[in-house]
């Protein structure tokens, strides 16, 4: 007796069903939002509101009030079309600065930062970093016990 093989049965068409179901479509680009606010209603509130919604350490810092330096690269960077330059890295983002390129120094080089709308609440210093991570070549010689036996050329 010959088996009859069935092309196409049930499961296998629910399989495929699901499959394509489950399948990811174009990914759409998702909308930005800090705490719930888009960058349009950020930029729309007062500055009042906008505090209220920074991280505590930056909070304080304008709470406090910015001193002379801060101050000055503050009001730079609220209407600057080109790069600033800076060594102040102590100065929280705000959303009026987004969009803005802020050249921050690092201890040796000034390193060009784009502000997004992700680095909101966060300090300009954290996106220059000062250390750089040590790279290792191999073991020399004498680093090891095998390698007391290789051959010196």
């Amino acid at each position: 007796m010959a088996k009859k093989i069935i092309a196409g049965s049930a499961k296998a068409s629910r399989r495929k069903s699901r499959k394509k179901a489950s399948a990811i479509q174009a990914r759409r680009k998702k909308e930005f939002l800090y705490r719930g606010f888009t960058l349009e209603e950020l930029l729309a509130m007062p500055f009042d509101e906008i505090l209220g919604l920074l991280p505590a350490r930056a909070r304080r810092t304008y709470l406090r009030g910015l001193n002379y330096e801060q101050q000055l690269l503050f009001d730079k960077l609220k209407d600057a079309t080109e790069p600033v330059r800076t060594h102040r890295r102590d100065l929280p983002i705000i959303p009026q600065f987004v969009g803005k390129t802020v050249s921050i120094y690092n201890g040796r080089e000034f390193k060009d930062v784009e502000i997004k709308p992700e680095m909101i609440g966060c300090f300009l210093g954290e996106f220059a970093l000062t250390r750089k991570a040590p790279q290792h070549s191999g073991p020399g010689v004498g680093a090891t016990r095998s390698s007391k036996f290789m051959p010196l050329k």
